[in-house]
């Protein structure tokens, strides 16, 4: 199955696909889509920026464009819906949905949630609703997907915050962690410690910290820490640039500083990340 919505004027694309053909598997080496992965049965391995990640059965995983995705050619057990920011921009729409920093990010490791029997039954209702819609060549076909795909966005926040111990939290303080996340994508490669965010989100490094000690289980910190070394192993991994041009891309003045704290998070040196990977 590949079923697929081209707005050409806009250059809006959506795609609903079960990844039966070699067209479906050349989406994910394709630059600037988001991509939403149901296993529906069993389980499957997949390699993400360079780290494994078993999906299980009724386990959807959420990744951002910048994600490296591997998986077998042969499968038939995952669906995926796949859409570019000219389709639907989650930066832009983030006030419809609120899922920008919680099921896209570029944290360490992509975002994963799992559904109870209730929510595959609301999950495959979705899948029937895109097929039919995609089926239907209208005028205001677009618009129609964007509805459903607003609709699967904000179900899955919802249990993401339910699985990640968040639905007991205030609307204030789930936005704590959103708008943090979100500043980490948006200035991991020149502000690299928690102050920094702590300023911009007119807090104490102290109180932010005793915050996430709380109610998060990652430290800032170790947030920050993380979304560098995870960009970093993407640009070892998947780039021609030296370790020293990495270096720099990723706010260190020095490689050396950058060596030793590649090497504190990952157990290696990037170089001989690169060569073992």
């Amino acid at each position: 199955m590949k079923l697929d919505h081209h707005n050409i004027k806009e250059g809006g694309r959506f795609t609903v696909t079960s990844f039966q053909c070699g067209t479906s598997l050349q989406l994910l080496q394709e630059k600037g889509l988001y991509k939403i992965i149901w296993c529906t049965e069993g389980e499957e391995r997949l390699i993400i920026d360079g780290y494994e990640v078993v999906l299980k059965n009724n386990q959807v995983l959420f990744c951002i464009p910048e994600n490296r995705i591997v998986f077998p050619e042969h499968t038939n057990t995952l669906i995926a819906f796949i859409f570019n920011r000219e389709f639907y921009c989650i930066q832009h729409n983030d006030a419809e949905v609120s899922c920008m920093g919680l099921l896209f990010y570029g944290s360490s490791t992509a975002p994963v949630i799992e559904l109870n029997e209730k929510d595959q039954r609301s999950f495959n209702a979705m899948l029937v609703l895109f097929q039919e819609e995609l089926a239907t060549k209208d005028h205001i076909q677009g618009e129609m997907l964007r509805t459903l795909l607003k609709r699967m966005l904000i179900t899955s926040t919802r249990l993401i915050k339910l699985q990640t111990n968040q639905a007991n939290l205030s609307v204030k303080q789930v936005e704590l962690i959103r708008k943090f996340n979100i500043l980490v994508e948006q200035y991991f490669k020149e502000k690299h410690q928690v102050v920094d965010y702590a300023d911009l989100l007119f807090k104490s490094p102290k109180t932010l910290s005793n915050f996430f000690k709380k109610h998060s289980a990652n430290s800032p910190l170790k947030i920050i820490n993380e979304r560098i070394a995870a960009e970093a192993k993407r640009l070892l991994l998947y780039s021609d640039k030296s370790v020293e041009e990495i270096s720099y891309e990723l706010g260190y003045n020095e490689p050396s500083h950058f060596s030793k704290f590649f090497k504190t998070q990952v157990g290696v040196s990037p170089m001989l990340f690169r060569k073992q990977e």
